[in-house]
């Protein structure tokens, strides 16, 4: 029934979202550089870098401020510049207290901002980056609002580029990233950059939050399928393992948790919430008209020929091949979620639409299974 669904499905979710985590980036860089902007542009949401949060440490001017899968630090009441020693012993402090803490409780990686148009990069501002780099933070520097055109960068920003790269400090891939965060209304200027600023992020944060920060951003539709497809993968071995012993169907409700923690996953992955996401996981599986062992069967309707298999059961080619259809199936949902694509009615996710797209995509998937199938 659509409530053992629902809650079935509730109950995934949360595991899923645990074991998701939050990857936790540093911001830093004078004021006014626009780390509200960069941040905001790459995570498509309104994230507090001025301070609103918790304080990292008691007394402490860092604040974390935490927005699901994603924390942001960044200083209140102190300036670059001006405050390095607090800024830096505070920091230090941080660091080292979170070390023995979770993983999704510790600092990953480190943002250091200025204005591409300062023209000037400071000696302060190299025992910062050098600092952050001794703590054992991979440390992203990015030049701020540069003007481009035709394709070319401002001419003061790759002079002040250039200074940077020449002082040989430790920072990721030995140079700045030039960026122009929002799009300028009044002279046309796109923005560009941040996907290479997210990548650089991506690439030196600990593997264990990769998931977290594909999640909480918003701008990498690959990176969001890459970090599926892995949750896909898992399931798969999850239910070829399960089914290494033929699985009669009458039993065959062991996978089901398997396929909708990998749901689950997927839909976090696409920042979709759990209201939204039991809804569009109700519409687009006919388990939900099923309960218990008989759910199982539901789904495994859509296997063609599934009755005959090997005398009634489910063994491990039969389990991992439905389960990879159903996860491209789901994702394709997710994706068109995400992007604000699925059919609507009166205003609201049309759900026999919804529906009708995951069968749809799943029969895509069909012949393979099938092949197989029959191929024994």
């Amino acid at each position: 029934m659509t409530q053992w669904f629902t809650e079935s499905f509730r109950s995934e979710f949360a595991k899923q979202e645990a074991a998701l985590g939050r990857v936790n980036i540093a911001v830093f860089g004078k004021t006014g550089v626009g780390k509200s902007t960069l941040v905001n542009a790459i995570f498509g949401e309104p994230v507090a870098v001025t301070g609103i949060g918790a304080p990292v440490t008691s007394g402490s001017h860092l604040y974390l401020d935490k927005r699901g899968s994603l924390g942001v630090i960044d200083t209140r009441g102190l300036e670059l510049g001006r405050d390095d020693d607090k800024i830096i012993a505070e920091l230090t402090k941080a660091v080292k207290e979170s070390r023995g803490k979770p993983i999704d409780e510790q600092l990953h990686v480190a943002w250091y901002c200025i204005r591409g148009m300062d023209r000037r990069f400071e000696d302060f501002e190299e025992r910062f980056i050098r600092t952050l780099d001794s703590l054992g933070l991979p440390v992203v520097v990015v030049l701020t609002q540069v003007p481009m055109r035709d394709g070319q960068y401002h001419p003061d920003a790759i002079e002040l580029a250039r200074q940077i790269e020449a002082r040989r400090l430790p920072i990721v891939d030995g140079r700045p990233y030039l960026t122009y965060a929002m799009r300028d209304q009044f002279t046309g200027q796109p923005p560009y950059g941040l996907m290479e600023v997210l990548g650089a992020t991506f690439r030196m944060a600990p593997e264990a939050v990769q998931g977290a920060l594909a999640a909480a951003q918003a701008i990498d539709v690959q990176l969001k399928a890459s970090q599926s497809n892995k949750a896909i993968a898992a399931a798969v071995t999850a239910a070829a393992a399960a089914a290494a012993v033929p699985i009669p169907f009458s039993s065959a409700a062991i996978l089901v948790p398997i396929q909708l923690g990998m749901m689950a996953r997927i839909a976090q992955l696409h920042s979709l919430g759990l209201d939204k996401s039991a809804l569009l996981a109700v519409a687009s599986t006919s388990v939900a008209t099923s309960a218990g062992r008989a759910a199982a069967s539901s789904l495994l309707k859509f296997i063609p020929g599934a009755g005959s298999v090997v005398g009634g059961v489910i063994n491990a080619s039969v389990a991992s091949s439905f389960t990879l259809a159903m996860g491209q199936a789901w994702l394709v949902v997710c994706q068109r979620a995400f992007s604000k694509a699925l059919p609507t009615l009166d205003g609201k996710v049309d759900t026999d639409a919804v529906g009708k797209l995951f069968e749809s995509e799943l029969a895509k998937r069909m012949p393979h299974i099938r092949h197989r199938d029959q191929d024994r």
